[in-house]
């Protein structure tokens, strides 16, 4: 843990190349500004592939981490930190690349006795039919913010384009994933036990970019309106996914789940939840009674080496 006082340098990352781009930017602009009224003494470093020598110009006590998706979230900023020995927030290299490969932390959740949906990997180069009976949901194996992810409603739907199309800018490799019908739920890690419950419900049927980061793209029910039974088991579920990942810090699990037949599957980790206006962990933790500067505060307390 890194020794905080008023002369603390912070150097806030953000912006970086993936598509959650202007995401980050708006997470780091927030965090930045909460670190300030806390007193630190901050830096605001947009991230491009020259960060090396940015952090070596600065020379900042601890880095807090508001990157997200590629570059940021994968494993590929903690490493460097890891090198240049800068404490960071958040979790560090080998839960961060778990976390973010869709098809490695599913079996990792797996082997863990955790309820996952079946998937398969699909080469988009090799797609020339439905590659599981519809309905489905077609992810790139390490994006975040649903970007590129695409539904298949049923057997009549055409091929999505993500596994046809030439300009498909991800990874060559697919994850395609039995769709579940039903509510969209979320819980959030901090501190080593597990938030209340929020069921998120979409203005337009399904919690895409849009939704997530637009005023007024989605509701967020806090607590959700659930069986007492369902809510345990969904914070069992999100402590248990986090440790089996070695994540650190705060981690946010999502969840479907299909009222008709019970069925509950967790979907994804996200390492780096995002610190908007519209954002979910801030709304969690603020339920716990803390502030957006009590909940940076606290992310960066946490912050460390060898994560």
């Amino acid at each position: 843990m890194v020794k905080l006082s008023s002369t603390t340098h912070v150097a806030v990352l953000m912006g970086g190349w993936s598509p959650e781009r202007d995401v980050s930017l708006v997470s780091g602009e927030k965090c930045a500004a909460a670190l300030r009224a806390l007193g630190y003494q901050v830096s605001e470093i947009d991230v491009d592939r020259n960060l090396h020598d940015q952090l070596n110009a600065l020379k900042p006590d601890v880095c807090f981490n508001a990157l997200h998706g590629v570059g940021g979230e994968d494993g590929e900023v903690q490493g460097l930190l890891e090198v240049l020995q800068i404490p960071y927030t958040h979790s560090g290299v080998r839960a961060s690349s778990l976390a973010m490969d869709k098809h490695l932390s599913k079996q990792i959740f797996a082997q863990h006795d955790l309820p996952v949906a079946e998937s398969l990997l699909v080469d988009k180069s090799d797609a020339t039919d439905h590659p599981m009976t519809p309905p489905y949901v077609v992810k790139p194996l390490n994006q975040g913010s649903s970007v590129g992810v695409e539904i298949v409603h049923g057997a009549d739907d055409a091929l999505p384009t993500s596994l046809t199309s030439a300009g498909w800018s991800f990874d060559g490799m697919a994850m395609v994933e039995r769709y579940i019908a039903g509510r969209e739920l979320t819980c959030a890690v901090m501190a080593g036990t597990a938030t209340e419950v929020m069921e998120i419900i979409p203005s337009n049927g399904f919690y895409d970019y849009r939704a997530k980061y637009e005023a007024g793209g989605s509701r967020h029910d806090l607590p959700a309106d659930i069986p007492a039974a369902l809510r345990t088991r969904i914070q069992e579920i999100s402590l248990r996914a986090h440790m089996a990942l070695g994540c650190r810090g705060v981690s946010r699990a999502d969840f479907r789940y299909d009222p008709t037949s019970e069925t509950l599957v967790l979907l994804e980790v996200n390492t780096q939840p995002g610190m908007t206006p519209v954002s979910l962990v801030p709304e969690m933790a603020a339920a716990r009674g803390l502030s957006f500067e009590d909940l940076v505060q606290w992310i960066l307390e946490d912050a460390s080496c060898q994560r």
